[in-house]
Protein backbone atom coordinates (compact mmCIF):
# COMPACT_ATOMS: atom_id res chain seq x y z
CA UNK A 1 0.00 0.00 0.00
CA UNK A 2 1.01 3.74 -0.31
CA UNK A 3 1.42 5.92 1.92
CA UNK A 4 -1.78 6.45 3.96
CA UNK A 5 -3.39 9.72 4.02
CA UNK A 6 -5.72 11.96 5.75
CA UNK A 7 -6.95 14.99 3.58
CA UNK A 8 -4.94 18.14 3.77
CA UNK A 9 -7.31 20.63 5.62
CA UNK A 10 -5.06 23.46 4.75
CA UNK A 11 -5.96 23.27 0.76
CA UNK A 12 -9.64 21.52 1.12
CA UNK A 13 -10.47 25.13 2.70
CA UNK A 14 -10.11 26.75 -0.89
CA UNK A 15 -12.24 23.97 -2.43
CA UNK A 16 -15.52 25.02 -4.15
CA UNK A 17 -18.76 23.95 -2.26
CA UNK A 18 -20.09 21.15 -4.46
CA UNK A 19 -20.55 17.57 -3.61
CA UNK A 20 -18.68 16.42 -7.11
CA UNK A 21 -15.14 14.94 -7.10
CA UNK A 22 -13.60 18.47 -8.17
CA UNK A 23 -10.02 18.85 -7.97
CA UNK A 24 -7.91 22.03 -7.81
CA UNK A 25 -7.04 22.54 -11.82
CA UNK A 26 -11.57 22.35 -11.81
CA UNK A 27 -11.35 18.88 -13.02
CA UNK A 28 -14.24 16.98 -12.34
CA UNK A 29 -14.31 13.04 -11.82
CA UNK A 30 -17.05 11.12 -12.27
CA UNK A 31 -15.23 7.28 -13.97
CA UNK A 32 -14.66 5.47 -10.76
CA UNK A 33 -12.26 2.80 -11.05
CA UNK A 34 -12.29 -0.14 -8.34
CA UNK A 35 -9.35 -2.65 -7.91
CA UNK A 36 -11.05 -6.17 -6.53
CA UNK A 37 -7.81 -7.71 -5.69
CA UNK A 38 -4.05 -8.40 -6.69
CA UNK A 39 -3.91 -11.79 -7.59
CA UNK A 40 -4.01 -12.73 -11.12
CA UNK A 41 -4.25 -15.43 -13.73
CA UNK A 42 -1.29 -14.47 -15.29
CA UNK A 43 2.04 -12.96 -14.93
CA UNK A 44 2.87 -9.99 -17.80
CA UNK A 45 6.24 -8.88 -17.73
CA UNK A 46 5.14 -5.09 -17.66
CA UNK A 47 2.51 -5.69 -14.95
CA UNK A 48 3.70 -8.42 -12.34
CA UNK A 49 7.01 -10.37 -10.67
CA UNK A 50 7.10 -14.03 -11.77
CA UNK A 51 5.74 -14.90 -8.41
CA UNK A 52 2.96 -12.82 -8.19
CA UNK A 53 2.19 -10.10 -5.77
CA UNK A 54 2.35 -9.83 -1.99
CA UNK A 55 -0.92 -10.85 -0.95
CA UNK A 56 -3.30 -8.82 0.89
CA UNK A 57 -4.79 -10.13 3.98
CA UNK A 58 -8.34 -11.21 3.42
CA UNK A 59 -9.36 -8.71 6.21
CA UNK A 60 -7.70 -5.80 4.51
CA UNK A 61 -9.44 -6.18 1.48
CA UNK A 62 -12.84 -4.56 0.64
CA UNK A 63 -15.71 -7.32 1.43
CA UNK A 64 -18.53 -7.63 -1.77
CA UNK A 65 -21.10 -5.49 0.75
CA UNK A 66 -18.21 -2.95 1.20
CA UNK A 67 -17.39 -2.77 -2.47
CA UNK A 68 -21.56 -2.10 -3.04
CA UNK A 69 -21.53 0.74 -0.14
CA UNK A 70 -18.91 2.56 -1.35
CA UNK A 71 -19.66 2.18 -4.94
CA UNK A 72 -23.14 3.59 -4.45
CA UNK A 73 -22.38 6.21 -2.17
CA UNK A 74 -20.08 7.56 -4.86
CA UNK A 75 -22.84 7.44 -7.55
CA UNK A 76 -25.33 9.19 -5.11
CA UNK A 77 -22.95 11.67 -3.45
CA UNK A 78 -20.30 12.22 -5.35
CA UNK A 79 -21.48 12.69 -9.08
CA UNK A 80 -19.48 9.59 -10.26
CA UNK A 81 -21.66 8.30 -13.49
CA UNK A 82 -19.94 4.99 -14.89
CA UNK A 83 -18.09 2.37 -12.43
CA UNK A 84 -15.29 -0.23 -13.87
CA UNK A 85 -14.08 -3.45 -11.93
CA UNK A 86 -10.36 -3.81 -11.88
CA UNK A 87 -7.77 -5.95 -10.28
CA UNK A 88 -5.36 -7.38 -10.82
CA UNK A 89 -7.72 -9.75 -12.49
CA UNK A 90 -11.43 -9.49 -10.83
CA UNK A 91 -12.79 -13.05 -12.29
CA UNK A 92 -10.45 -14.80 -9.50
CA UNK A 93 -12.78 -13.07 -7.34
CA UNK A 94 -15.74 -16.18 -6.15
CA UNK A 95 -18.01 -13.01 -5.38
CA UNK A 96 -17.89 -11.00 -8.60
CA UNK A 97 -21.75 -11.60 -9.68
CA UNK A 98 -22.54 -10.93 -6.32
CA UNK A 99 -20.67 -7.54 -6.52
CA UNK A 100 -21.84 -6.55 -9.61
CA UNK A 101 -25.46 -7.53 -9.19
CA UNK A 102 -26.06 -5.72 -5.67
CA UNK A 103 -24.53 -2.65 -7.50
CA UNK A 104 -26.85 -3.01 -10.26
CA UNK A 105 -29.61 -3.70 -7.18
CA UNK A 106 -28.32 -0.23 -5.33
CA UNK A 107 -27.31 1.71 -8.83
CA UNK A 108 -30.27 0.97 -11.50
CA UNK A 109 -29.22 3.43 -14.08
CA UNK A 110 -24.78 3.29 -13.58
CA UNK A 111 -23.03 1.67 -16.45
CA UNK A 112 -20.86 -1.11 -15.17
CA UNK A 113 -17.93 -2.37 -16.71
CA UNK A 114 -15.13 -4.77 -16.21
CA UNK A 115 -11.66 -5.38 -17.36
CA UNK A 116 -10.20 -8.94 -17.72
CA UNK A 117 -7.61 -11.00 -19.03
CA UNK A 118 -10.48 -13.23 -20.57
CA UNK A 119 -8.89 -16.82 -18.69
CA UNK A 120 -11.74 -18.38 -17.62
CA UNK A 121 -14.51 -15.70 -18.65
CA UNK A 122 -16.23 -17.88 -21.21
CA UNK A 123 -17.43 -19.69 -18.09
CA UNK A 124 -19.11 -16.88 -16.02
CA UNK A 125 -19.93 -14.02 -18.54
CA UNK A 126 -23.61 -15.24 -19.12
CA UNK A 127 -23.71 -14.78 -15.36
CA UNK A 128 -21.91 -11.98 -15.10
CA UNK A 129 -24.53 -10.42 -17.72
CA UNK A 130 -27.47 -11.62 -15.93
CA UNK A 131 -25.92 -9.90 -13.22
CA UNK A 132 -25.91 -6.61 -14.90
CA UNK A 133 -22.33 -6.46 -16.78
CA UNK A 134 -22.14 -3.97 -19.14
CA UNK A 135 -19.49 -3.59 -20.71
CA UNK A 136 -15.74 -5.42 -20.80
CA UNK A 137 -12.44 -4.63 -22.01
CA UNK A 138 -9.99 -8.15 -22.21
CA UNK A 139 -6.72 -7.21 -22.18
CA UNK A 140 -4.66 -9.17 -25.31
CA UNK A 141 -1.16 -8.08 -26.66
CA UNK A 142 -0.93 -10.97 -29.27
CA UNK A 143 -2.02 -13.53 -31.18
CA UNK A 144 0.37 -15.68 -30.95
CA UNK A 145 0.73 -18.34 -28.95
CA UNK A 146 4.65 -18.66 -28.33
CA UNK A 147 4.64 -14.83 -28.16
CA UNK A 148 1.48 -14.57 -25.92
CA UNK A 149 2.80 -17.53 -23.46
CA UNK A 150 6.40 -15.65 -22.91
CA UNK A 151 4.89 -12.35 -22.30
CA UNK A 152 2.46 -13.47 -20.01
CA UNK A 153 4.42 -16.47 -18.39
CA UNK A 154 1.23 -18.60 -19.20
CA UNK A 155 -0.11 -20.12 -21.88
CA UNK A 156 -3.28 -19.41 -21.83
CA UNK A 157 -3.92 -17.81 -25.40
CA UNK A 158 -7.08 -20.32 -26.16
CA UNK A 159 -8.79 -19.56 -23.32
CA UNK A 160 -8.28 -15.81 -23.44
CA UNK A 161 -9.61 -16.14 -27.30
CA UNK A 162 -13.02 -18.31 -25.97
CA UNK A 163 -13.50 -15.42 -23.57
CA UNK A 164 -13.79 -12.73 -26.40
CA UNK A 165 -16.03 -14.99 -28.48
CA UNK A 166 -17.93 -15.64 -25.50
CA UNK A 167 -18.24 -12.28 -24.61
CA UNK A 168 -19.69 -11.24 -27.25
CA UNK A 169 -22.11 -13.99 -28.08
CA UNK A 170 -23.28 -12.90 -24.38
CA UNK A 171 -24.34 -9.30 -25.88
CA UNK A 172 -21.77 -7.34 -24.17
CA UNK A 173 -21.15 -4.42 -26.11
CA UNK A 174 -19.17 -3.28 -26.88
CA UNK A 175 -15.98 -6.06 -26.65
CA UNK A 176 -13.31 -3.75 -26.57
CA UNK A 177 -9.61 -5.68 -26.42
CA UNK A 178 -7.09 -3.30 -24.74
CA UNK A 179 -2.97 -4.03 -25.95
CA UNK A 180 0.02 -3.14 -24.46
CA UNK A 181 2.66 -3.00 -27.70
CA UNK A 182 6.54 -4.20 -26.87
CA UNK A 183 9.32 -4.15 -28.57
CA UNK A 184 8.95 -8.38 -29.39
CA UNK A 185 5.19 -7.88 -30.36
CA UNK A 186 5.16 -4.77 -32.49
CA UNK A 187 5.46 -6.57 -35.73
CA UNK A 188 1.97 -8.64 -35.08
CA UNK A 189 0.11 -5.65 -34.74
CA UNK A 190 -1.50 -5.71 -38.02
CA UNK A 191 -2.02 -9.43 -37.29
CA UNK A 192 -3.95 -8.38 -34.04
CA UNK A 193 -5.89 -5.80 -35.42
CA UNK A 194 -7.15 -8.22 -38.50
CA UNK A 195 -8.08 -10.47 -35.71
CA UNK A 196 -10.06 -7.89 -33.69
CA UNK A 197 -11.73 -6.92 -37.05
CA UNK A 198 -12.85 -10.88 -37.63
CA UNK A 199 -14.13 -11.31 -34.24
CA UNK A 200 -15.99 -7.71 -34.22
CA UNK A 201 -14.45 -6.48 -31.36
CA UNK A 202 -12.98 -2.81 -30.82
CA UNK A 203 -9.22 -2.69 -30.48
CA UNK A 204 -7.06 -0.27 -28.73
CA UNK A 205 -3.13 -0.03 -28.76
CA UNK A 206 -2.36 1.67 -24.95
CA UNK A 207 1.17 2.92 -24.07
CA UNK A 208 3.64 1.05 -21.54
CA UNK A 209 3.62 2.80 -18.60
CA UNK A 210 6.29 2.96 -15.90
CA UNK A 211 4.26 0.58 -13.34
CA UNK A 212 5.87 -2.85 -13.86
CA UNK A 213 6.73 -4.65 -10.61
CA UNK A 214 10.30 -5.60 -12.07
CA UNK A 215 11.35 -1.87 -12.95
CA UNK A 216 12.66 -2.67 -16.00
CA UNK A 217 10.34 0.57 -18.43
CA UNK A 218 12.50 2.56 -20.26
CA UNK A 219 11.69 5.66 -22.52
CA UNK A 220 14.17 4.58 -24.90
CA UNK A 221 12.48 1.24 -25.31
CA UNK A 222 8.87 2.05 -25.09
CA UNK A 223 6.96 1.88 -28.10
CA UNK A 224 4.93 4.79 -28.89
CA UNK A 225 1.92 5.61 -30.24
CA UNK A 226 3.60 6.56 -33.48
CA UNK A 227 5.37 3.38 -33.34
CA UNK A 228 2.11 1.49 -33.74
CA UNK A 229 0.58 3.72 -36.43
CA UNK A 230 3.52 2.77 -38.59
CA UNK A 231 3.58 -0.85 -38.13
CA UNK A 232 -0.27 -0.86 -38.41
CA UNK A 233 0.10 1.20 -41.24
CA UNK A 234 2.19 -1.31 -43.46
CA UNK A 235 -1.16 -3.43 -43.99
CA UNK A 236 -4.07 -0.92 -43.37
CA UNK A 237 -4.58 2.83 -44.63
CA UNK A 238 -6.13 4.53 -41.82
CA UNK A 239 -7.58 7.89 -41.25
CA UNK A 240 -7.95 9.98 -38.20
CA UNK A 241 -11.16 9.91 -36.62
CA UNK A 242 -10.67 12.16 -32.95
CA UNK A 243 -11.79 11.17 -29.54
CA UNK A 244 -15.29 10.13 -28.93
CA UNK A 245 -15.83 12.56 -26.26
CA UNK A 246 -12.97 15.07 -24.90
CA UNK A 247 -12.24 12.83 -21.86
CA UNK A 248 -11.87 9.73 -23.72
CA UNK A 249 -8.15 8.54 -23.87
CA UNK A 250 -8.19 6.89 -26.83
CA UNK A 251 -7.23 8.90 -30.67
CA UNK A 252 -9.51 6.63 -33.32
CA UNK A 253 -9.05 6.43 -36.52
CA UNK A 254 -10.83 4.62 -39.24
CA UNK A 255 -9.85 1.19 -41.33
CA UNK A 256 -10.37 2.56 -44.76
CA UNK A 257 -11.93 0.69 -46.50
CA UNK A 258 -13.34 -2.27 -43.42
CA UNK A 259 -16.13 -2.48 -41.60
CA UNK A 260 -17.44 -3.97 -38.40
CA UNK A 261 -21.09 -5.07 -38.05
CA UNK A 262 -21.87 -2.60 -41.06
CA UNK A 263 -20.26 0.81 -39.66
CA UNK A 264 -16.92 1.84 -40.12
CA UNK A 265 -14.35 -0.28 -38.36
CA UNK A 266 -11.95 1.60 -35.93
CA UNK A 267 -8.75 0.93 -34.26
CA UNK A 268 -7.61 3.58 -31.18
CA UNK A 269 -4.31 4.65 -29.95
CA UNK A 270 -3.59 5.52 -26.29
CA UNK A 271 -0.69 8.06 -26.07
CA UNK A 272 -0.66 7.64 -22.19
CA UNK A 273 3.44 8.94 -22.45
CA UNK A 274 3.77 10.96 -25.44
CA UNK A 275 0.63 12.76 -26.00
CA UNK A 276 -1.02 12.51 -22.27
CA UNK A 277 -4.77 13.10 -21.48
CA UNK A 278 -4.32 14.22 -17.69
CA UNK A 279 -5.32 17.39 -18.50
CA UNK A 280 -8.58 15.63 -19.23
CA UNK A 281 -8.53 13.47 -16.76
CA UNK A 282 -11.82 12.21 -14.97
CA UNK A 283 -10.64 9.55 -13.19
CA UNK A 284 -11.22 8.17 -9.42
CA UNK A 285 -9.84 5.00 -8.37
CA UNK A 286 -10.49 2.85 -4.97
CA UNK A 287 -7.59 0.28 -4.44
CA UNK A 288 -8.93 -3.56 -3.17
CA UNK A 289 -7.75 -2.02 0.65
CA UNK A 290 -10.03 0.75 0.21
CA UNK A 291 -8.07 3.23 -0.36
CA UNK A 292 -8.48 6.42 -2.90
CA UNK A 293 -6.05 7.16 -5.40
CA UNK A 294 -6.79 10.24 -7.27
CA UNK A 295 -3.70 9.09 -9.94
CA UNK A 296 -2.02 6.06 -10.90
CA UNK A 297 1.27 8.01 -10.10
CA UNK A 298 0.59 8.97 -7.02
CA UNK A 299 1.83 7.63 -3.70
CA UNK A 300 -0.66 8.80 -1.69
CA UNK A 301 -3.81 6.84 -0.83
CA UNK A 302 -6.80 8.05 1.36
CA UNK A 303 -8.28 5.60 3.50
CA UNK A 304 -11.74 5.60 3.27
CA UNK A 305 -12.63 2.06 3.78
CA UNK A 306 -11.21 2.63 7.57
CA UNK A 307 -13.79 5.46 7.97
CA UNK A 308 -16.65 3.41 6.43
CA UNK A 309 -15.24 0.45 9.01
CA UNK A 310 -15.78 3.28 11.97
CA UNK A 311 -19.17 3.45 11.45
CA UNK A 312 -18.81 6.79 9.79
CA UNK A 313 -21.90 7.73 7.68
CA UNK A 314 -21.86 8.23 4.14
CA UNK A 315 -21.90 12.01 4.01
CA UNK A 316 -18.83 11.61 6.19
CA UNK A 317 -16.95 9.17 3.98
CA UNK A 318 -17.88 11.39 1.12
CA UNK A 319 -16.14 14.05 2.52
CA UNK A 320 -13.32 12.35 3.17
CA UNK A 321 -12.98 11.44 -0.50
CA UNK A 322 -14.13 14.73 -1.89
CA UNK A 323 -10.47 15.79 0.12
CA UNK A 324 -8.87 13.18 -1.28
CA UNK A 325 -9.56 14.39 -4.94
CA UNK A 326 -9.14 17.84 -4.14
CA UNK A 327 -5.53 17.35 -3.73
CA UNK A 328 -4.82 15.29 -6.87
CA UNK A 329 -1.39 16.55 -8.83
CA UNK A 330 -1.69 18.22 -12.43
CA UNK A 331 0.05 15.46 -14.58
CA UNK A 332 2.13 11.94 -14.36
CA UNK A 333 5.15 14.33 -15.31
CA UNK A 334 6.80 10.89 -17.17
CA UNK A 335 9.97 11.90 -18.32
CA UNK A 336 10.65 15.01 -16.52
CA UNK A 337 12.92 15.69 -13.92
CA UNK A 338 10.72 15.33 -10.85
CA UNK A 339 8.81 12.36 -12.23
CA UNK A 340 9.24 9.27 -9.79
CA UNK A 341 7.76 5.75 -10.31
CA UNK A 342 4.81 5.18 -7.70
CA UNK A 343 6.31 2.43 -5.31
CA UNK A 344 3.21 -0.17 -6.26
CA UNK A 345 2.64 -1.91 -9.36
CA UNK A 346 -0.12 -1.73 -12.42
CA UNK A 347 -1.35 -5.09 -10.67
CA UNK A 348 -1.50 -4.13 -7.09
CA UNK A 349 -3.41 -0.48 -8.52
CA UNK A 350 -6.14 -1.82 -10.64
CA UNK A 351 -5.80 -0.24 -14.40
Amino acid sequence: MGAVTEPDTRSASTRPATPLLVDSFGRVARDLRVSLTEKCSLRCTYCMPEEGLPPIPDAARMTADEVIRLVALAHRELGVHEVRFTGGEPLMRADLERIIAGTRAECPDLPIAMTSNGVGLEHRVGALVEAGLDRINISLDTVNRLEFAQLTRRDRLPSVLRGVRAAVEAGLDPVKVNAVPLRATLPGAPDLLEWALAEGVQLRFIEEMPLDADNTWSRAEMVTAQDVLDSLGTRFDLVPAGREDPSAPAEMWRVAGRTVGGAPATVGVIATVTRNFCSACDRTRLTAEGTVRSCLFSDDETDVLGVLRSGAPDHEIAEVWRGAMWGKQAGHGIGGTAFHRPRRSMGAIGG
